[in-house]
């Protein structure tokens, strides 16, 4: 079942409304029908869009790649695309139109940061972690138990310190503006094989088995050093390999299992917390500085309020859309689909810490840490996000962390 059809319409209606009022309208009006989306409602709502935006002849056009961008998408994790794309052309009062290039099909995660090095987009979206394989710099958040909760994550990525650990050097090394993201932590999603197996409840019931990870260099160090074996797979491809059994399981994070329509094929989240999960949405440099300083600082406010709302809002969605805990009830993506969180203990994160993560095994990350180090300027980069993440009590909720306009200081 696609999509579009979980809501009540047909991938055929969606393209013909889509081909009628374009992509980035029809979208935005998805997204703001809800439970209420129908071919009828949505051909209304799309056409209202389209004259809405159609209203001012705008200065600068941006084109968007944005990783599988469809309502369902934005309302199971709210990593803020659209809402973006809205409160931004409002705000500049038209000047600024963002047009998506492609939805879910097309787009896939590995191909922001190739497009916007091409050229051929200005804004693109996906983890940071298959980015990584484009710009290595992102790499920079991939350490092992690096941030120990969500609250750490946020509190970071607000704080005015992460312009010179990790926005600036994407700036110099790679020409990418960051400009907002979505929070979580990564565990390991295990496939239908493991649907008979009692719930996971130690590093050993994992030892050996065989699992899907992103395009992160450091993840795979951290998945080595666990014993958990990472084979590099398209995002696309794992949810065939999980059904099909061609591995164990998948790292990833439990609203991206959710929102890929997974579900059906994972049994067992674990909730390892083993490194970061960031879908994030960012900007070409050049492009960001043709815009001249009032319509730049347009942008930082619309990022910064789409920093707040998926904040707020994806922490909603873990709870009553996905189900990201024990014993979810049916009304939920994982309790639907009969998905068994294994919670783990404080514990067993610390023992999977001591095996894996810099502070206590140097040696695996010695030469990244080099690398990281030497393109943010000498500056041990691991240690300053290590510490600013601890700066907050550890048992924080993520909607407490206060946000803040990072880029002034």
């Amino acid at each position: 079942m696609s999509q579009q059809e979980d809501n009540g319409i047909s991938r055929r209606d969606f393209v013909g409304i889509s081909g009628r009022f374009g992509l980035t309208s029809t979208l935005l009006a998805a997204s703001g029908l809800g439970a209420t989306l129908g071919a009828s409602s949505l051909a209304r709502a799309a056409e209202k869009e389209e004259k809405r935006r159609r209203r001012t002849t705008p200065k600068h056009v941006l084109r968007f790649a944005a990783s599988g961008c469809n309502e369902r998408h934005q309302n199971i994790q709210n990593s803020s695309q659209l809402f973006f794309t809205r409160d931004l052309e409002a705000r500049s009062n038209g000047a600024i139109r963002v047009d998506f290039v492609d939805s879910n099909e097309a787009c896939n995660e590995h191909d922001g940061v190739s497009r916007i090095q091409q050229g051929s987009v200005d804004i693109f979206s996906g983890s940071t972690q298959n980015s990584a394989i484009g710009a290595p710099y992102y790499n920079v958040l991939d350490f092992a138990y690096m941030f120990p909760s969500r609250a750490s994550m946020f509190h970071f990525f607000y704080d005015p310190r992460s312009e010179k650990l990790l926005r600036e050097p994407l700036r110099r090394c790679h020409d990418i503006q960051f400009l907002f993201t979505h929070c979580d932590l990564r565990g390991l999603m295990l496939g239908l094989k493991w649907a008979g197996k009692p719930l996971v409840a130690s590093l050993e019931d994992l030892s050996g088995t065989r699992n899907r990870v992103a395009g992160s260099q450091l993840g795979r160090i951290t998945m080595r050093e666990l014993n958990l074996n990472p084979v590099p797979v398209a995002w696309e491809k794992t949810l065939d390999g999980l059904r099909q059994g061609l591995f164990d399981g998948a790292e990833a994070w439990m609203a991206a299992v959710a929102h890929a329509g997974m579900a059906p094929v994972v049994s067992q989240a674990v909730d390892l917390r083993f490194f970061a999960g960031t879908e994030h949405t960012a900007m070409s440099l050049p492009v960001f500085d043709t815009l001249g300083s009032d319509l730049q600082d347009q942008v930082m406010e619309s990022a910064y309020t789409a920093q707040i709302f998926t904040h707020g809002m994806n922490e909603a969605a873990q709870t009553q859309v996905v189900g990201a805990f024990e014993n979810p009830p049916s009304s939920t993506v994982f309790g639907k689909h009969n998905v068994r969180v294994a919670p783990l203990s404080d514990e067993i994160r610390r023992q999977a810490a001591q095996m894996c993560a810099p502070e206590f095994n140097p040696a695996p990350w010695e030469q990244w840490r080099e690398r990281l180090n030497g393109w943010a300027g000498g500056i041990d980069v691991y240690q300053e996000i290590h510490g600013i993440a601890r700066e907050i009590p550890a048992d924080m909720a993520a909607v407490d962390v206060e946000p803040n306009r990072w880029w002034h200081s």
